[in-house]
């Protein structure tokens, strides 16, 4: 028996159809109608049929370009006040936001606690899963008051389904502290909701490949966000030059190497002066290209660098300029 695969549109549909009522009005709780028969389908088939679903990922992201670039600048005002980007979900969503604030810092050389990662469960829940720790919003707000988040911090909960509690727990003690809130789901927001938070994304990925299992469609999507707010703040915050992550600390073979060739190409010197500078620095690119640019030492290249807000094209001009 072959069974045809019906190709999914461009754009997921942004209104429930009202020909049919779902058991369950969340989009992630739906079923797929293009996957009703994938235990049928030979391997091909359902690498296929996840594939196509796949696609439908990025143009729902892109969907709420609007909403993610206001959650961007929203965070970047924080930051500039010393606040903090704050990630609180549960599950897979609560992962992904700790794995995003886990990749900041060796990436970008930021403080550890300038974006961090809450997960309901705590560090356990990152290897185990602790499903009965999204039940209880008391220890969403707990978690909020140990993290003492205040009014310049953001804080931006995560839940596909749009219903956690302790994600709604969370962002209700974060408002009443004063802090900037926004939520990232995968299915239609409420207007209660929408009036609640600064901001809401919204990407509507469509009900997943197997029904229910928001680690892949709405997981993508999450990731995507998450990806795109914190590498947009990184650029607007001076953490980038051109295209390339200057403040990068060298911390392992991989990024030494990796620094060396930024002071190559931005500095058009050999490996071995590259490899120098980048001692002479501390082992901090951004630092070492203003010292070379700048004939200065590295103590007075930092100072620079600070007065500059971290800005490396104001002190040393456009990348594409040298």
């Amino acid at each position: 028996m072959k069974l045809e695969l019906s190709q999914p549109t461009a754009k997921p549909v942004r209104k429930p159809t009202p020909t049919a009522r779902p058991l369950d009005a969340r989009l992630t709780e739906q079923r797929n109608p293009r996957s009703t028969r994938i235990d049928q389908l030979s391997t091909i088939g359902i690498v296929d049929l996840i594939n196509a679903e796949d696609r439908m990922v990025a143009a729902a992201v892109g969907e709420e370009r609007q909403q993610i670039a206001r959650a961007i600048d929203l965070v970047v005002t924080c930051v500039r006040k010393g606040g903090r980007l704050i990630y609180v979900g549960a599950g897979s969503s609560g992962r992904l936001g700790v794995l995003d604030a886990a990749e900041i810092p060796p990436t970008y050389g930021t403080d550890p606690g300038m974006v961090q990662g809450i997960i309901a469960g705590g560090h356990e829940a990152l290897v185990r899963s602790q499903e009965g720790a999204e039940d209880h919003p008391g220890d969403g707000a707990a978690a909020i008051d140990e993290k003492l988040v205040g009014k310049h911090d953001f804080v931006l909960g995560i839940a596909t389904s749009g219903t956690t509690p302790y994600v709604h727990g969370a962002l209700r003690r974060a408002r009443e502290r004063g802090a900037r809130t926004g939520f990232l789901l995968c299915t239609y927001p409420s207007e209660e909701m929408m009036k609640t938070h600064d901001v809401v994304i919204a990407p509507l990925v469509g009900p997943e490949v197997i029904t229910g299992s928001t680690r892949m469609k709405a997981g993508t999507a999450t990731k995507i966000v998450l990806n795109t707010l914190s590498t947009a703040v990184m650029v607007k915050t001076g953490k980038v030059y051109g295209n390339l992550m200057v403040d990068l600390q060298v911390t392992c073979q991989k990024l030494q190497d990796r620094g060396e060739r930024i002071l190559m190409d931005t500095l058009g010197v050999r490996r071995d002066k590259a490899a120098r500078l980048l001692e002479a620095s501390g082992g901090h690119v951004k630092t070492a290209i203003v010292m070379s640019r700048l004939s200065l030492d590295a103590h007075e290249a930092r100072r620079r660098l600070d007065r500059a807000g971290g800005s490396i094209a104001g002190l040393v001009g456009d990348l594409r300029s040298r």
